[in-house]
């Protein structure tokens, strides 16, 4: 290659870079990403410059109205992308000076790749927060629908995959609608923390031109701009922040996915996925796949392993910036894409999924799961200590399991000949709609206070 092949270098080198030199130094091939971002970095920083009197009126008209050409031409496909030039940067730069010339040449002043790279991944960052949130709140809204339809479907609640109480199908929706809320606000927080500007910290120590970078914060968004121009280049906690966030949500999106799983099995069949997110078998035509679920579950590696990977690239940098830190986008953009990829599959499965209500009681009803309402009958009616109280239910558990039967399958002969205080109207307690309508404290599973969740969720997500 000869040392033409890439004038943005200058003088310095007097040959290029030679095949295997340019593949591991090239980023265009995923960075080409960043061009809205990059061009609006350089428009507001074309705009400073011509207000404190650094370029001409003349030459910002004329880098803006170009900068707008190159934009149209990536937008329609039309824009000649060279590996040769490195990045979207120089990539940029270059077809500015074909378009407009000399005036090209002036939009690098007070700038470095270093700080405009910095400036170009923070809007990127920014951006997939926006949509990370939009996307979250759609998920939201399809739990929701679900548990306002059923509030007061009773099923079977779990510890250890185990049987535990029973709860109601609305009260479990709330739960994931809960957790997203969450997430959302860890996207907000990282939204916050992340939108101050890098762009005017140049290479590493600031520009003796007397720019504004207040004006290009402002332009761009930002709330000021970054106090330390080393810190402005050499921090990527704003990539890190974003995937921390989507490796949490991710978290919970695997573990609905693995309800969903579960749910949809014939072992269970709490739920019966629509087609469009199911597949056949090849070979077994009684099979109902939840692929989509599957997917989901398995695409959150990819994400932890984008915030492990970043992680492990920043954690011995120096300041201010190095080469390694190329490996920052590459990462973060594929969870980005995999994150709002699994959203948007979840947000489908839930607003399609029908709930088998009549499943869900009958599990309900099993698996002794109203054995702690009867320990609360003896504590609340006969007056025992609640480890006495335990104790006696955990014979009468025994005994209805020598017997094959579930606890209100007994006789009232049978319950006291374990505790002879225990009265007929203890039957009252160990229905499971019943269960779930005493469950009235805070936070609770009785369908009343489910209802008066939904109606807030649903003021909230107007």
């Amino acid at each position: 290659m000869t040392k033409s092949a890439n004038t943005m270098w200058g003088g310095r080198f007097a040959a290029g870079p030679d095949a295997i030199m340019q593949a591991i130094n090239a980023s265009i091939g995923y960075d080409r990403r960043l061009a809205p971002q990059d061009i609006a970095g350089s428009r507001a920083h074309a705009a400073m410059l011509a207000a404190c009197g650094i370029i001409t009126d003349s030459d910002a008209a004329a880098i803006r109205e170009g900068l707008l050409t190159v934009l149209s031409e990536i937008e329609t496909g039309d824009f000649p992308f060279s590996t040769a030039l490195e990045d979207i940067h120089m990539n940029v730069e270059a077809r500015l000076r074909d378009l407009i010339g000399e005036p090209a040449g002036r939009l690098h002043t007070a700038r470095s790749r270093n700080d405009q790279v910095a400036v170009d991944f923070r809007l990127w960052v920014r951006d997939q927060c926006d949509q990370a949130d939009a996307a979250l709140a759609a998920l939201q809204s399809a739990l929701l629908g679900q548990a306002e339809a059923g509030a007061d479907w009773v099923m079977p609640g779990f510890t250890h995959l185990q049987t535990a109480q029973p709860v109601t199908w609305g009260h479990h929706m709330l739960a994931y609608v809960e957790m997203i809320a969450r997430d959302r606000s860890r996207f907000a927080d990282a939204r916050k923390r992340m939108n101050t500007s890098p762009l005017g910290a140049a290479a590493l120590a600031g520009t003796s031109f007397p720019i504004d970078r207040q004006m290009t914060a402002d332009a761009l968004g930002f709330d000021r701009p970054m106090s330390n121009s080393l810190d402005a280049v050499a921090d990527r906690d704003f990539a890190l922040d974003y995937l921390a966030s989507a490796s949490i949500c991710a978290m919970h999106l695997s573990r609905l996915a693995e309800e969903l799983v579960i749910w949809s099995s014939a072992q269970f069949r709490f739920v019966k996925m629509s087609d469009k997110w199911s597949t056949g078998s090849s070979i077994m035509p009684q099979k109902r796949n939840p692929d989509a679920a599957e997917l989901i579950r398995a695409k959150i590696g990819r994400i932890f392993g984008a915030n492990v990977a970043l992680m492990t690239v920043m954690k011995g940098l120096p300041l201010t910036y190095s080469k390694d830190m190329q490996e920052d986008k590459e990462q973060t953009f594929d969870a980005a894409d995999n994150l709002m990829l699994a959203l948007a599959a979840m947000t489908g499965m839930v607003t399609d999924m029908t709930a088998q209500r009549d499943n869900l009681k009958a599990a309900a009803a099993g698996g002794f799961s109203t054995a702690t309402d009867l320990a609360d009958w003896l504590v609340r009616e006969l007056g025992l200590p609640f480890r006495e109280a335990h104790h006696v239910t955990g014979s009468l558990v025994a005994m209805a399991e020598g017997k094959g039967c579930d606890l209100p399958d007994l006789t009232l002969d049978d319950m006291r000949s374990v505790h002879d205080g225990i009265r007929t109207d203890v039957f009252d307690v160990l229905g499971v709609e019943n269960s779930v309508a005493s469950r009235t404290s805070f936070g609770g599973t009785a369908p009343s206070g489910v209802r008066a969740q939904v109606a807030h969720w649903k003021e909230v997500l107007k």
